[in-house]
Order: C-alpha cells, then sequence, then structure tokens
C-alpha cells in the first residue's frame, strides 16, 4: 500500500464520528426492534377490523401486543422506554376509538401528537435551541455544549430538526385530510404504511447533517479529567509537592 492509499487520520475520525453517529441514532430511537413495535400494534388493528369490523377486538389485540412486546423487554431487561410509549400511544388510541365508536379515532392521539412533535421541532429551530440537540445531547454525552462550545454541531441539529418538522408536517398534511375524507380501513392502511418511510427519510438526514459536523465535546469525560485534576492537586498540597 503506498502512502497515498493509507487512510489519513482524518480519514479516521471522519469514519469513527460517522460510526458514533450510526450508534447514537440507533440507540435514541430505538433501532428496528423499536420500529417494529411502533408498527405492530397498528398493524395488528387494521388487519382484525378489515377482517371482521369488530372495533372491539380489534382494539383489545393491539393493546394486548403493545403490553407483551413491553413484558418481553421487562423479562430481558431490555430498554423499555420505546415499548412504554408505543403502549401509551395505543391506549389512547383504543379509549378514544371505543368513546366515539370510529375505528378512525384509535389513530387520532398518535396524529395529534406527530403534529405537535412537528411544530416543536420547528419552533425550537427558529429560537436556536433546536429540539433534536436536546434529545441527541445526553446520547453524544454533550449534553448542551453543542449550543455555546461547538457552532458546527449547532447548525446541523438545527439543519435537522428543520428536516423533522417539515417531514412530520407533511404526514401531517396527508392524514388529517385522509381522517375526514376516507373509510376506516383505508385511512388505517394509510396510517400504518406513513409510520416508517418519513421516520427513516428524517433519521437519514439526521444522520447526514451530524456526519459532516464536527466530532461532539464529551463533557462527561472533561468532568472527570477536571476531577482527576483536582484530587491530584489535594495529593501534591496534602504532601507538599508542588503542582503539576
Amino acid at each position: 500500500m503506498t502512502s497515498l492509499d493509507k487512510p489519513t487520520s482524518t480519514d479516521q475520525d471522519a469514519r469513527a464520528s460517522k460510526e458514533v453517529t450510526e450508534a447514537a441514532l440507533f440507540e435514541a430511537f430505538g433501532g428496528l426492534r423499536g420500529m417494529v413495535e411502533t408498527v405492530l400494534p397498528g398493524l395488528l388493528f387494521v388487519t382484525i377490523f378489515t377482517i371482521d369490523k369488530d372495533l372491539k377486538t380489534s382494539a383489545i389485540a393491539a393493546l394486548g401486543v403493545s403490553l407483551a412486546l413491553v413484558a418481553v423487554r421487562l423479562i430481558r431487561h431490555d430498554t423499555v422506554k420505546h415499548a412504554f410509549s408505543g403502549v401509551f400511544g395505543v391506549a389512547f388510541g383504543v379509549v378514544f376509538a371505543m368513546m366515539t365508536g370510529n375505528a378512525k379515532d384509535f389513530y387520532l392521539p398518535g396524529m395529534l401528537y406527530t403534529l405537535g412533535l412537528a411544530l416543536a421541532y420547528l419552533v425550537t429551530a427558529i429560537a436556536g435551541v433546536p429540539l433534536i440537540g436536546l434529545i441527541l445531547g445526553p446520547v453524544f454525552k454533550e449534553n448542551l455544549s453543542w449550543r455555546t462550545r461547538n457552532p458546527g454541531r449547532k447548525k446541523a441539529y438545527t439543519k435537522a430538526s428543520w428536516a423533522w418538522g417539515l417531514i412530520l408536517l407533511g404526514k401531517c398534511a396527508v392524514l388529517f385530510p385522509l381522517y375526514w375524507w376516507a373509510d376506516p380501513t383505508r385511512f388505517g392502511w394509510v396510517s400504518v404504511a406513513l409510520k416508517i418511510p418519513p421516520f427513516l427519510l428524517a433519521v437519514y438526514l439526521t444522520w447526514v447533517f451530524l456526519a459532516k459536523a464536527p466530532p461532539p465535546i464529551d463533557v462527561f469525560a472533561e468532568m472527570e479529567a477536571e476531577e482527576r485534576a483536582e484530587k491530584a492537586r489535594e495529593e501534591a498540597a496534602a504532601e507538599g509537592r508542588p503542582e503539576v
């Protein structure tokens, strides 16, 4: 291998940054398993309702599978935040649908949540405190250091928040008119179909923006280094040695 073929330290740093970004996004958004847990209850609901038009059976099945997914995570001692959020969403959907007797209302809480989340992404991006940075900052161990110490990452987080907000608004622009016009079965299948593609697009764009951004500042490592330095100074003072 010639010197031209050898990867430079810059290339290695960029590759490492991309790998860290991929791992962090996978952790933050639940990965493949999180997507399955997001889609499966709604898919089961609309499948059963399509077959026999029984709202109660469809609702009970959707809630049951959500609870089962949480139980599996608890048994395996896995992180349950994604599964729990799914249970709450399904539970609200079941309550809405059973109260009104309209199967489309099973999806209404999720639609309202999506709209609220889209607005939150856009408002925080405009305000200079992008929501995606607040979500991913702890995952990258940088907390809020990107706000004042890492302008390149703040810019990337702002772009990503705009992407999430606009993509989710686009999803709402499709679903809300259909909520009024479409029959429950067709609306249910469209809702399920739009669960994953917009999410994957937003995650991909987030990865693109962050992969090109400066690496995160590990504030936890900084605090640990400061603690070690402080301990060394205290030990030096106790032994009467000059501080390093």
